[in-house]
């Protein structure tokens, strides 16, 4: 790159043009084309995208061109769920975790709404009657996503218990193709 400050202007009132930038650029044998780009768009190593890696990322890629994607907020007060979340962790041999009472709250409105609970494929759309959900793990190979099958058929206890186990599986490597499909 060429610093403008060391750039003799040349042009109407004193501006500074092209041709001045390439004169500078030529004077100081640097090049006169664009400086590089820097920062984190450069990347510092590229590898090939293999193995489970590339797996994961065909699979959420497909999620996300098969899925409508939809953000919704909503501010609430959870004051009674989490009561019952400890009540319900406390005795049940289970920590439940506010996400798995949020995943039966979710499986109880796809069931109440089953046109939610559908996906674009070739044109037409597909409607299911099961509720699954994608339980996100991170791994050190970077994210995978086992499938909890039948989450709206499931207590809270069950869903906790289901997705522990899958997060297990998950990260000691122990999943199947079935785990993931669905």
């Amino acid at each position: 790159g060429v610093d403008l400050s060391e750039v003799t202007p040349s042009g109407p009132r004193g501006r500074v043009t092209e041709a001045d930038v390439r004169t500078r650029a030529e004077e100081r044998g640097a090049p006169s084309g664009p400086a590089p780009a820097s920062g984190p768009d450069q990347p510092y190593r590229t590898e090939p995208l293999a193995g489970i890696r590339k797996s994961i990322a065909d699979h959420m890629r497909g999620s996300l061109a098969r899925t409508a994607q939809l953000s919704f907020f909503l501010e609430l007060d959870v004051t009674d769920a989490q009561l019952a979340r400890k009540e319900a962790s406390a005795g049940g041999g289970v920590t439940i975790a506010m996400a798995h009472v949020l995943t039966k709250a979710c499986a109880e409105s796809l069931k109440r709404n089953p046109e939610l609970n559908s996906l674009l494929s070739d044109g037409s759309i597909q409607y299911f009657d099961e509720v699954n959900f994608g339980v996100a793990v991170a791994l050190k190979e970077g994210l995978i996503v086992p499938v909890l099958r039948q989450a709206g058929a499931k207590s809270i206890s069950e869903i906790a218990l289901e997705t522990n186990a899958l997060a297990d599986k998950a990260r000691d490597g122990k999943l199947h193709l079935d785990d993931m499909a669905g």
